[in-house]
């Protein structure tokens, strides 16, 4: 099955193995492809993002045009700026939608600022003008796991997208696309994802750098008082983990006990202090919620030290 003559080609990249295999073999296939669109959420693991460049020079090599997309906010109320959804959470106090069993994280975050970008360009909107479709391009492998998220796009109809899932196409699942990026002489992506995911697993949360284990005590304790049917990032608790990262992280002594007492007593408190003070301002004047965490980072790191 190629893709129709004329219709545009789009590839969602997630930066993590599937994704990156189906456009490596979608191009040896000589297969078109028009534009390959990444939306950054602002908060992946370091190891996403030393990838990122990585491949985006791969793609320069063989001609491939590429772009990063971030959704972004225009309404901030009387708060500081944001442009995470990171920084979207701690001002709002909450946590991402998935530690409530919903997705809306990936409609915001990744899914619009993608369909953004194409609403704009010349080539999709010639293609919606003359009645056609744009085709995108989505790495679901052939995997149990990934067949479960597919059940639930299927038969999806949208007018102005055909979705095409070239990896349960060709019958590939994870070891397949490994063995593919392999055989390219690339490095194999860690799994995309950010570093306050509730769809981590225990042993990915392990792995987080110490920066990112701080950001995550203090986006559960900004998040407290307000949570009322999960206890953390991640919902409830199960045999494996609890429902907290920050009680998995204070179990596993990721961070030292006291590290961890001094984020939850002080930095929501500093937070809200923040907040007012930003909100006295005119928006042209007020600091962006990414100063605020700088400090934050900067305030822990001598508190460690």
């Amino acid at each position: 099955m190629t893709a129709r003559r004329g219709a545009p080609v789009v590839a969602a990249w997630g930066m993590g193995v599937d994704s990156t295999a189906m456009i490596i073999e979608w191009v040896a296939r000589r297969q078109r492809l028009d534009v390959v669109l990444t939306a950054d959420p602002g908060a992946e693991r370091p190891e996403t993002y030393h990838f990122l460049p990585l491949f985006q020079h791969w793609m320069d090599d063989h001609g491939i045009e590429h772009h990063v997309v971030r959704y972004q906010p225009r309404r901030f109320k009387n708060w500081p700026p944001y442009f995470t959804i990171l920084e979207n959470c701690l001002t709002n106090a909450t946590l991402p939608s998935a530690s409530f069993n919903r997705k809306s994280c990936s409609v915001k975050w990744k899914i619009f600022p993608q369909n953004r970008w194409v609403e704009h360009w010349p080539t999709a909107l010639a293609a919606w003008a003359r009645g056609d479709k744009v085709v995108k391009l989505i790495g679901y492998d052939a995997s149990p796991a990934d067949s479960r998220r597919y059940a639930h796009r299927e038969g999806i109809e949208d007018p102005r997208y055909d979705f095409r899932y070239p990896l349960r196409e060709w019958g590939w699942d994870r070891d397949a696309c490994t063995a593919r990026i392999q055989a390219e002489g690339l490095p194999i992506p860690v799994k995309s994802s950010c570093v306050i995911c509730a769809a981590m697993r225990p042993e990915e949360v392990a792995t987080l750098p110490r920066w990112a284990l701080r950001l995550i005590v203090l986006l559960e304790a900004r998040a407290a008082p307000r949570l009322r049917t999960v206890e953390g990032l991640w919902h409830r608790s199960t045999r494996a983990r609890p429902g907290s990262m920050t009680a998995f992280i204070r179990e596993r002594a990721l961070l030292g006990a006291g590290e961890i007492d001094a984020i939850i007593a002080g930095a929501p408190v500093d937070l809200v202090d923040f907040q007012r003070m930003a909100a006295a301002l005119p928006l042209a004047q007020r600091p962006m919620m990414r100063d605020w965490i700088e400090r934050f980072n900067a305030g822990v790191d001598r508190l460690s030290a």
